[in-house]
């Protein structure tokens, strides 16, 4: 076996846990307006949401290599404006995270909204609460399991990016190489060893993690 080296791994694991993070803020109240808006266009937005769950990853990434390009439109106003050049960096792997887990975040966080009964929220209102105190400390305690889901599903989604990830960040040691790309890299070498070493791992670590949300959510069920 080649040395094996840490450093995919641990870049795969800081995305996935900047792109969770970053899906909290923007997943939940976006899940939160979904679960309750009356707005007429609201299953075009839905399906703007889902298409990451039917669309090829490669298609996707294709047209944030156009939007993120320096020539386009987008990549163009970002680099005069900001200094900020998305290709072939971690920050655009980041936001191209964002879009490509999304639905794994708001999902499971609006479908435990819509199951919780109406007069939830009635009786908060009543006892005086605003909206916003009324989504933060009544609905989303009673919701802790499908939180949870959404997390996990993020960060383990994230996790086992490829072809998105391979077209935005290419294959730059310490920037852009993730644990998927490493062993895409290593069975081109015939490095099979090392190869499987990686994917073990990764396979390790998302068992275990859909192992313990599943036990979570049966004590929560229970309890």
């Amino acid at each position: 076996m080649t040395n094996f080296d840490w450093q995919p791994l641990l870049l795969t694991l800081r995305l996935a846990t900047v792109t969770t993070g970053l899906l909290l803020l923007v997943g939940i109240p976006l899940a939160g307006w979904l679960a309750f808006t009356r707005f007429r266009l609201k299953p075009a937005v839905e399906a703007v949401i889902s298409l990451p769950l039917v669309l090829p990853p490669s298609v996707l990434g294709f047209y944030f290599l156009l939007a993120f390009s320096p020539t386009g439109f987008l990549g163009a106003k970002l680099l005069s404006w900001f200094d900020l050049r998305l290709l072939f960096t971690f920050e655009g792997l980041v936001v191209a995270s964002l879009f490509y887990s999304l639905p794994f975040m708001v999902h499971p966080v609006q479908a435990g909204l819509e199951n919780l009964p109406a007069s939830l929220r009635e009786a908060a209102y009543t006892l005086g609460k605003s909206p916003r105190e009324t989504f933060l400390r009544v609905l989303l305690p009673n919701i802790k399991p499908s939180l949870l889901t959404g997390v996990v599903l993020s960060f383990a989604h994230t996790i086992g990016e490829f072809g998105l990830v391979l077209m935005i960040g290419g294959n730059l040691p310490g920037q852009t190489r993730v644990a998927s790309v490493a062993i895409y890299d290593e069975v081109e070498l015939l490095h099979y060893d090392t190869a499987n070493v990686y994917a073990l791992l990764l396979l390790a670590v998302s068992f275990g993690i859909l192992l313990a949300v599943y036990a979570i959510n049966r004590r929560w069920v229970i309890f």
